[in-house]
């Protein structure tokens, strides 16, 4: 089994179904304190006469109802309103979205940033207003995760929480590396001493994995579209193979050779490389913080060091949130939906508490300045700059070539030069997006 990430949504559910999602029982705890402290500030807000027979319905994926539901029902005793959430799978809360019947249709969805193309244009989320103030309290780039727009972005989506991989380092192999020519240094060094197979595990497979090896990608020069002068995304500009990243591209020529990574490492062998301590680096999400910390592996979460002077590696972020529905209006209840979502769920003790009980790093700054944990703090820092996987159509014709264009660069004997395959790449791309 292998991983390949068509998109935010679909990775999320392989990870749920094919993959160990262990959550510490201390964000749990967490989380249920913060959960406490909301149901208690929401019942001294009394409620309002007006709402007592509204019902909002909102649909979320097992991970993510015990969370919502509880600070759902705390936004909901304040108002006077009756709150249902409904469990649904992961990816079938979005394409069921253009099949429900009016009447059994949710009001919220709780989904991924990458749903926003395809949902704002089909007309299935309305665009969300939140205060100026409120705007100030997340990057950019989280609110342009869930911004979409031909000529006007407009926010389609509350962004709740940060999904991305970090550099895991076994710290009885090796030290966090200070550069990436130190990581080099060390991860063959204990390469070497251990016999194994490669110097840093990271997924890839026989079809490769675009969304482990973007760290590498970035770092290089490498993007996947530009973007116009109304500050949208540009499908017809291309980065793959852009001269920037062709300069640099010898660099995954020599790692090839060298053995620093090999694209036969799957998604579970990469795991066991380093949770059986044959590997000083490992490149994963929150998704394998269980499995390493049953390991028993000694080891430190940290972001990724710089590979070329004056170029950042970063990752992709996979951004949860909320979306308020067009049934929300036919249902008398699109004003108390927007208000849960783009007032309620955007503040830092909401979020705090979503966050924590999934284990992912909320988007609300100031939440995340609250966060305890050193596994979860590590995982935000690491996520600071990162790239939310474009939510343009488009992006389905990107996956596979671009995974493909690592796996012949990476494969060891008989790969094909990284220039060669990317350009490649590039072409099968933008034949595909015409």
């Amino acid at each position: 089994m292998e991983m390949k990430h068509l998109s935010y949504g679909a990775a999320s559910t392989f990870l749920k179904e094919g993959m160990s999602m262990s959550i510490s029982r201390r964000l749990r705890v967490v989380a249920g304190l913060v959960v406490a402290a909301l149901a208690a500030v929401a019942a001294s807000a009394g409620t309002s006469a007006t709402n007592q027979s509204a019902k909002l319905v909102i649909w979320a994926d097992a991970d993510r109802v015990p969370a919502v539901t509880q600070v759902a029902n705390a936004w909901a005793a304040s108002k006077g309103v009756t709150v249902q959430v409904v469990q649904k799978d992961f990816g079938s809360i979005r394409s069921q979205m253009t099949t429900v019947a009016a009447d059994t249709a949710p009001d919220v969805i709780v989904g991924a940033h990458d749903w926003i193309g395809e949902l704002s244009a089909n007309g299935s989320i309305v665009p969300l207003s939140p205060s100026a103030a409120t705007k100030k309290q997340f990057p950019a780039y989280a609110l342009n995760s869930f911004s979409y727009g031909t000529a006007i972005k407009k926010l389609f989506g509350a962004p709740v929480a940060l999904e991305n991989v970090a550099l895991f380092t076994n710290t009885k192999l090796a030290k966090v590396p200070t550069s990436f020519a130190d990581l080099e240094r060390q991860a063959l060094a204990a390469k070497k001493k251990t016999k194994a197979p490669v110097g840093l595990a990271v997924q890839q497979g026989a079809g490769g994995d675009a969304y482990h090896m973007y760290p590498f990608f970035s770092g290089l020069g490498g993007y996947i579209f530009g973007t116009n002068k109304a500050g949208n995304l540009d499908p017809s500009d291309i980065g793959l193979a852009n001269p920037k990243f062709l300069r640099n591209a010898k660099l995954i020529d020599k790692w090839n050779t060298e053995g620093l990574i090999r694209s036969q490492v799957a998604w579970d062998t990469g795991r066991d490389l380093f949770t059986k301590g044959k590997v000083a680096y490992y490149i994963t999400g929150p998704w394998f913080l269980g499995d390493v910390q049953k390991s028993g592996v000694k080891y430190a979460i940290s972001g990724f060091p710089q590979i070329v002077p004056g170029l950042r590696s970063t990752p992709f972020l996979g951004v949860q949130g909320f979306m308020v529905t067009k049934f929300s209006s036919a249902h008398g209840v699109e004003s108390l939906a927007k208000d849960l979502v783009a007032n309620y769920m955007m503040r830092p003790a909401s979020q705090l508490a979503l966050a924590l009980s999934n284990g992912r790093f909320p988007a609300n700054t100031v939440a995340g300045a609250q966060v305890k944990d050193k596994d979860l703090k590590a995982f935000g820092k690491a996520s600071v700059g990162g790239v939310p996987m474009p939510n343009i159509p488009q992006m389905a014709s990107v996956w596979q070539d671009l995974g493909a264009a690592w796996a012949r660069s990476t494969k060891g004997a008989g790969a094909i030069a990284a220039r060669k395959s990317f350009v490649g790449a590039q072409k099968s791309i933008a034949q595909k997006i015409g």
